[in-house]
């Protein structure tokens, strides 16, 4: 089995991105690669064609492959609920829910599982890239560890350390990994990257050497900061904590950043329009005057709603109404935007019902019952592919004015009676161009941007193109193939 495992010295160093360029890079040479992520967490994520979920970075990378995605490239997947509990995926399917405790004492269990996924996905490729998650160097989360060492040790996996020098203090990081991890996952470690360099690489010589030196590592390249990253879905919050860029005078479209927010990748499409600002709104500020307010998925929607009300944002959203300007409602935001949500049976927490926006006349009721399917179809006389990812049946009258069709004649989402409210289910509804360019017209802006489908796919490409020219990728491939011999 040829596989290497990019691991990172914390959390945000570009793991998904590397891998993923990984993983185009070898496709381009003819491998069959496959992308491989023990644990994840993040709620962000993305349908598969075997009827699972898994985290928006794999099924990324799965793109980066040119393979469908699987559940087993991402077989353990954690989708925080709250900041204490999470709803854990396992191999696609829900499991229940597990607060922080309970995750540490149980994960060590999952091995098994994930080592199966693992040994699959092998058994059907050349070499298969695999992605650590936050750090090694977190050594107090290192027993019964599934997502870095711990794995990489299991299956015998080989292993490059990643560090962003743009955050700076990139030789610490690295060398102060190596300090603190213990002998044998030291040994794992076969080389390293240095990631986000901006300048003249040269510069950093001394740096390279000083890192080799400390630790025993090879390093494999300096990889220069990878602008074509920025078109590819975003994977986690961590982006959402960034300052937006000043407005420049362009139509603003604006989502509130709830505390669960989910799946807000659906709305990558808008951040590449040039005729729009797309501005998530942090807490403790109003939304700005906006074209369109767009309401996002939520893991934990009953929640968000109340942590809307908290901020006010229920007001401005009211208001943005009332001077008729329209609002969209994806998924979780489609519920809110209704008369009520009810979770008779304590799934998101208390049982109970409350209020929504009342902008829809449609009511909600959580249920056990997972929605997990792959869909096309028409809305606004425009084809949209997506996915739907969710609890609860929504209904109600203007369920009876459509956002659009699904493939097989189904209506789909719903509509108010003065057409400046729509609330859809459908995630990645505004991918393709057209359907893109049917929403915006609404607000007076010609769409420019391709479908963005195939935008990640010419980012991907370039991405690539970087790293044959930056990484030492003969050197990585030996790495997988074990022929280099750990420190």
């Amino acid at each position: 089995m040829a596989a290497v495992m990019i691991q990172g010295t914390g959390s945000d160093v570009g793991k998904s991105v590397l891998v993923a360029g990984l993983c185009r890079a070898f496709a381009n040479r003819g491998l069959r690669v496959r992308p491989f992520k023990p644990q994840n967490m993040s709620n962000n994520a993305a349908v598969t064609a075997d009827g699972g979920e898994i985290g928006r970075a794999q099924a990324t990378q799965a793109m980066a492959c040119r393979v469908a995605a699987s559940v087993d490239m991402n077989p353990v997947l954690l989708k925080p609920q709250g900041d204490r509990i999470s709803q854990l995926v396992v191999r696609g399917q829900v499991r229940g829910t597990l607060s922080a405790a309970r995750w540490r004492e149980g994960r060590e269990g999952l091995l098994g599982e994930v080592l199966e996924s693992y040994r699959r996905l092998a058994a059907d490729a050349d070499i298969v890239v695999v992605e650590g998650a936050g750090s090694p160097a977190e050594t107090n989360l290192r027993a019964g560890d599934i997502a870095n060492m711990g794995f990489a040790r299991a299956a015998g996996v080989p292993v490059i350390l990643a560090g962003d020098i743009d955050r700076g203090g990139v030789i610490a990081a690295l060398v102060g990994t190596h300090a603190v991890i213990d002998a044998e996952d030291a040994a794992m470690i076969q080389g390293f990257l240095i990631n986000k360099f901006r300048g003249d690489p040269a510069l950093f010589a001394a740096g390279m050497t000083t890192i080799a030196a400390h630790t025993g590592w090879r390093g494999l390249g300096i990889v220069p900061w990878l602008a074509p990253a920025r078109r590819l879905p975003s994977e986690d919050a961590v982006v959402l904590e960034r300052p937006a860029a000043a407005g420049t005078g362009r139509v603003v479209v604006a989502c509130p950043i709830t505390p669960r927010i989910a799946n807000f990748d659906d709305l990558d499409p808008l951040r590449l329009e040039p005729g729009v600002d797309l501005v998530m709104v942090p807490p403790g500020q109003p939304i700005p005057d906006a074209a369109l307010i767009v309401l996002a998925g939520s893991k934990a929607t009953i929640a968000d709603l109340g942590f809307l009300r908290a901020e006010g944002w229920d007001v401005d959203i009211l208001a943005h109404h009332r001077r008729g300007r329209p609002v969209l409602g994806l998924c979780g935001g489609y519920q809110m935007l209704g008369r009520s949500i009810a979770d008779p049976h304590g799934i998101e927490g208390p049982p109970g019902t409350v209020a929504g926006l009342g902008l829809l006349d449609v009511e909600t009721v959580l249920d056990g019952d997972k929605t997990l399917v792959e869909v096309r179809g028409e809305a606004l006389g425009a084809p949209f592919a997506g996915y739907e990812i969710h609890l609860g049946r929504t209904s109600g009258a203007d369920t009876a004015r459509p956002v659009g069709r699904l493939a097989d004649g189904r209506a789909e989402g719903a509509a108010s009676a003065d057409g400046l409210v729509a609330g859809s289910y459908v995630h990645g509804l505004l991918g393709l161009a057209a359907q893109r360019a049917a929403w915006l017209a609404r607000v007076g802006v010609a769409a420019r941007g391709p479908d963005h489908a195939s935008d990640v796919d010419a980012a991907l490409d370039e991405i690539a193109a970087t790293l044959e020219t930056h990484v030492d990728l003969d050197a990585v491939l030996a790495i997988a193939r074990n022929a280099i011999t750990p420190v």
